[in-house]
């Protein structure tokens, strides 16, 4: 049987909440990628409205999910860069594939 007569609330769980909470934000990281790669993908490819419109909805997903959740500095600089790639991407794939004026 289990003990009855011991403290309640003496435990340390400082290391649950920091693996929870470093549950949620990789919860919150690979979530948001998803929906930003599906808006992405859908706009440039599946309904044809280019690819700049869907880096638009890329740049105005990842922005929002950043300020919605308070995101840390480190989530700015990833996106940053992935902004900044697909946004080359954009400029550099046509130019190479002659599809550019």
């Amino acid at each position: 049987m289990a003990q009855t007569g011991g403290a309640r609330g003496n435990m340390d769980i400082q290391d649950q909440k920091e693996t929870f909470r470093g549950f949620l934000t990789a919860s919150v990281w690979g979530g948001g990628l998803a929906i930003q790669l599906v808006a992405l993908l859908t706009l440039a490819f599946a309904i044809g409205a280019g690819w700049w419109a869907g880096w638009i909805a890329f740049v105005a997903i990842g922005a929002a999910a950043g300020f919605f959740f308070r995101m840390s500095s480190v989530y700015w600089a990833v996106q940053a860069a992935i902004w900044v790639v697909l946004a080359l991407g954009g400029f550099i794939v046509p130019a190479l594939s002659g599809m550019m004026g």
